[in-house]
């Protein structure tokens, strides 16, 4: 017998690793030092490469939650999050997380385990295409097939994931390719044909936007997520009160301007306040930056701001012209546009239009109403009390429905890549893991997490994970008993026909918590809210509480999907 112990590999010729090992001195050499993940057959080279490294791995208990932990962490942090699955079920698990973070442009790349090169396209056990499947919901995939490919792909994954308009970027590893071995070096910056992460703005362009300002007498920027990912909160506050601007944010962009000021409109769409919409229907220009205009904001097309030239900035191409007719695009980083910008706009006041905004405001305020005839909570008050205890300072994370809609309106938030939600794609099950994923990417900072009794369940064994490694997240569940926003919507449009919609039965969620071994408590008083609320925020460690809310409260104001910004619908 040789002197290589029976069973083993042998010796790596001096100088070279194994592509897993690779995998992970990439990692730590590009500071991608916590990774979410799940293990299983086709990544234990990779797990292995792994134990006793410098990359701190998060076990979580399902791969989806493990998607959205990093998903959090990313638009938390700023920085990449990476994910870890294995091959076949491991990776389509992933599919949710991934098409998430594809709709809200958000950094991510996924390293999944694959059947050997050999055994592709046959079936093998576990095996699935993974790059196939995830093409429609990426940025960008790669399957790796030779080994000295390995490091340069990784290198090219991580600029994609993070460059020009961000986004996920699933990188496939055969297991044959994780074992052999390879010369470890630290790749060149990539250098990709055709792909421009910046592109220069046109001074042209940019100098019709500014004229277009220096004559609008009702002028609104319109700030989406590509303001929060490019961290021009500072330039557009600047450029907002010199101008006399005022700033709509959309859901993914709160925060970027601070929603106490006087300029504010906060949200403005289907569940908007009622004076943004109408301060937005009565504009002469809206200049969309870095903003979608989708339709959950822009129902009818054609009834959009009808007094308005419409400008639009994005790094997208793509996004301009997508849904409405554009007078004024500008395709460019939003930071050079921004700066571009400020050096031909004079300082100029509208004291007409800001009255006008405040006239708006004190009209149709916001309602916070307090317990009704039921003596039930209001889940607005339960919302009100969570930014009354975090002054707006502490990360707060939503799950999907009602309850991310109240957030969204009466969360104070004073800096940008504070609020986190799942904006695009709608994803309920994404508040927990996500809250997760934030809390540890900045463990100075408070975060809540408020999510309701359907979505919180979806990913619930996460609480595992949060308990395991001492998260400290403070879980909120705003328990209607029922799926509300779609019950909401079964009322108004379907002759109150709940089918399916109002749950038979919930768990006791404080005493799922206490078997997971975090404090938590019920409430259903009214007059104990604000102090239960506090106390959950001022605690150490994760926490749960479970707060009883008025079933049959509906978020207003409303409008239906697809019909115009004035078409208020209800109350409110």
């Amino acid at each position: 017998m040789s002197a290589t112990k029976q069973g083993s590999p042998p010796p790596a010729p001096k100088g070279e690793v194994s592509g897993a090992e690779a995998i992970i001195r990439f990692l730590g050499d590009h500071g991608a030092d916590l990774v979410f993940g799940y293990p299983g057959g086709a990544v234990i080279p990779l797990y292995d490469a792994m134990f006793g490294s410098n990359v701190r791995h998060v076990l979580c208990r399902h791969e989806q939650g493990a998607a959205h932990a990093a998903d959090g962490f990313a638009r938390a942090s700023g920085r990449t999050g990476v994910v870890f699955a294995t091959s076949g079920p491991g990776a389509t698990n992933l599919v949710t997380g991934l098409a998430n973070a594809h709709m809200d442009s958000v950094p991510l790349v996924a390293i999944t385990g694959q059947v050997s090169t050999t055994s592709i396209g046959t079936d093998s056990f576990q095996e699935a295409d993974i790059y196939g499947i995830t093409i429609p919901i990426t940025k960008y995939n790669y399957l790796v097939k030779e080994p000295g490919d390995l490091l340069d792909v990784l290198a090219e994954a991580f600029h994609l994931a993070s460059s020009g308009r961000p986004g996920p970027v699933l990188v496939d590893v055969p297991k044959d390719i994780q074992v052999a071995q390879i010369r470890y070096h630290k790749p060149s910056p990539p250098a990709i044909p055709g792909y421009v992460p910046r592109p220069q703005p046109s001074a042209d362009e940019v100098a019709a936007l500014a004229e277009a300002v220096h004559r609008s007498m009702r002028p609104v920027f319109y700030v989406g997520g590509g303001a929060a990912s490019t961290g021009v909160h500072r330039e557009i506050l600047k450029l907002a009160e010199g101008s006399d601007v005022a700033v709509a944010t959309s859901l993914l962009a709160k925060g970027v301007f601070p929603d106490a000021h006087e300029l504010s409109l906060g949200l403005p769409g289907m569940h908007g306040a009622k004076y943004a919409n109408l301060a937005i229907n009565e504009s002469d220009l809206i200049i969309g930056l870095g903003v979608r205009f989708d339709d959950r904001v822009v129902g009818d097309v054609r009834r959009f701001a009808p007094l308005a030239r419409i400008g639009h900035v994005d790094v997208d191409p793509a996004e301009i012209g997508k849904r409405l007719s554009v007078d004024l695009p500008v395709t460019g980083d939003l930071k050079l546009v921004l700066d571009m910008l400020a050096k031909k706009l004079k300082p100029s006041g509208r004291p007409e239009w800001r009255a006008r905004i405040a006239e708006l405001k004190a009209a149709y305020p916001l309602a916070v109403p307090e317990s009704g005839p039921s003596g039930k909570i209001k889940p607005q008050a339960l919302v009100k009390a969570v930014s009354d205890a975090t002054g707006g300072e502490a990360v707060t994370v939503t799950d999907v429905g009602q309850h991310q809609m109240w957030a969204a309106q009466l969360i104070r938030s004073v800096k940008p890549r504070r609020f986190l939600s799942s904006g695009g794609l709608g994803t309920m099950g994404y508040g927990l893991p996500a809250a997760m994923g934030a809390a540890l990417s900045e463990p100075g900072v408070p975060t809540v997490l408020i999510a309701g009794d359907g979505g919180i369940q979806m990913n619930i064994q996460e609480l595992a994970t949060v308990r395991e490694n001492d998260v400290p997240v403070k879980i909120i569940v705003s328990n209607n008993g029922c799926l509300g926003m779609v019950r909401q919507w079964q009322q108004f449009f379907f002759g109150r026909r709940y089918s399916s919609t109002v749950f038979g039965y919930n768990p006791d969620f404080a005493r799922i918590a206490q078997a997971y071994d975090i404090p938590a408590r019920r409430i259903e008083d009214p007059s104990g809210l604000a102090e239960a609320v506090s106390d959950l925020v001022r605690s150490d460690g994760p926490g749960l509480l479970d707060v009883a809310v008025d079933p049959e409260e509906n978020v207003l104001p409303m409008i239906p999907a697809g019909k115009g910004q004035t078409d208020f619908f209800g109350e409110g």
